[in-house]
């Protein structure tokens, strides 16, 4: 926590732990990436492969719990995700949305 976890409620506290998780998929997908770069062993690499696997889920089960609980991450998640184009111009269009509710 970046403040007294006692001046928290519980919801920050949550969000802060589930935040935590994410980054550390984050950080297990990109390890498990170095590793299956670097690695010739094929049952080796299978293993790897199927773990990283279950790192993708965590991470989007960790996405979604947040998204679900803040408006502001499911408006720009909504506005960025898995759509063509340019995602910078995405991102941008997200933001203006963002700026147009306050």
């Amino acid at each position: 926590y970046h403040e007294p976890p006692e001046e928290l409620g519980e919801e920050a506290r949550t969000f802060a732990r589930i935040c935590t998780s994410l980054l550390e998929e984050t950080e297990a997908i990109g390890w498990y990436a170095q590793r299956l770069a670097v690695e010739r062993d094929p049952e080796a690499r299978a293993i790897m492969e199927n773990a990283q696997q279950e790192e993708f889920k965590h991470f989007a089960m960790n996405l979604e719990f947040l998204a679900r609980r803040n408006d502001k991450w499911r408006t720009v998640l909504q506005d960025v995700l898995f759509k063509e184009g340019d995602i910078v111009e995405h991102g941008e269009q997200a933001e203006d949305e963002l700026d147009s509710e306050t």
